[in-house]
């Protein structure tokens, strides 16, 4: 039966050209953005776990980046340390060398309270952004990362302890050896060992602080590249598989197209019959 008023394949080719045109318009779209995933309605199980590790790298992006504030601070700390500690072991071979019994002890005690002060402008410069680890011995903790663990979130620490150069420095400047004798030379001997040992203790924890956060900020840019390749992979569109299907609608359009042009002429045809 045939009907001027109800045109069925007119309709029928309609929907079919509506639906390439609804996919042609999504294949473009995904084309346009490189992504298959652009919002909740087009995966919603996706499309919240891609925002919730987007989040993620972006927190470590940032720890990332505010550790290395924490790193520069250790590492120029770590220098001070190091060179203290190398005036402290030229501090106690002066002092060594003072043992002898025909030793100038007052030129030497002069050369003591160089070295002394220099120690002491080593300990105000060695500070970064006017952060210094080398003048307190109280506990550092700075953030390294997140955790989501069993559905909570939380974040990570690490602790290490500043050094305290300035009292190294106080227990070497009290050390006078300008009595020479043989008890002061060797308590003097005796004590600046001490502080040598400290200044080495010192050197080494700070160096293994830095070394710890250099290892932390390491992970943390390998599990951000990750994170970033795991949200790709689930968001992302496959860029040949889009061409290709860009392709296929293209040509549907056509053909639909032709499909509703000719359906549109059969009511047309239909007026041949009253001729």
């Amino acid at each position: 039966m045939s009907s001027i008023l109800t045109n069925t394949s007119a309709m029928n080719a309609l929907a079919t050209l509506r639906g390439v045109n609804k996919g042609l318009e999504d294949t473009q779209n995904r084309i346009s953005t490189g992504k298959k995933i652009n919002s909740a309605k087009d995966n919603a199980a996706y499309f919240s776990i891609s925002e919730s590790m987007n989040s993620d790298s972006g927190m470590y992006k940032s720890i990332n980046e505010g550790l290395t504030l924490t790193k520069n601070s250790v590492s120029t700390a770590r220098l001070g340390a190091e060179s203290v500690k190398d005036l402290a072991q030229q501090f106690v071979e002066r002092v060594s060398f003072a043992q002898g019994d025909a030793v100038d002890h007052a030129a030497v005690q002069k050369e003591l309270r160089s070295i002394v002060d220099q120690i002491g402008t080593t300990i105000s410069q060695a500070t970064f952004n006017g952060d210094s680890l080398v003048d307190g011995s109280a506990n550092v903790t700075v953030v390294t990362g997140i955790s989501r663990a069993s559905g909570s979130f939380a974040t990570t620490s690490m602790t290490f302890q500043a050094v305290d150069l300035s009292t190294l420095q106080a227990t070497l400047s009290g050390i006078d050896i300008s009595g020479g004798s043989a008890a002061v030379l060797t308590s003097a001997l005796t004590s600046a060992q001490s502080a040598l040992s400290t200044a080495i203790d010192n050197a080494t924890s700070l160096g293994v602080a830095e070394k710890s956060l250099e290892s932390q900020q390491d992970f943390l840019g390998k599990l951000t590249d990750k994170l970033d390749t795991g949200v790709g992979n689930m968001v992302d569109a496959d860029m040949e598989k889009e061409a290709a299907r860009l392709q296929s609608y293209q040509v549907q359009q056509q053909l639909a197209t032709q499909s509703l042009s000719i359906a549109n002429q059969g009511p047309q045809n239909l007026l041949s019959l009253f001729r």
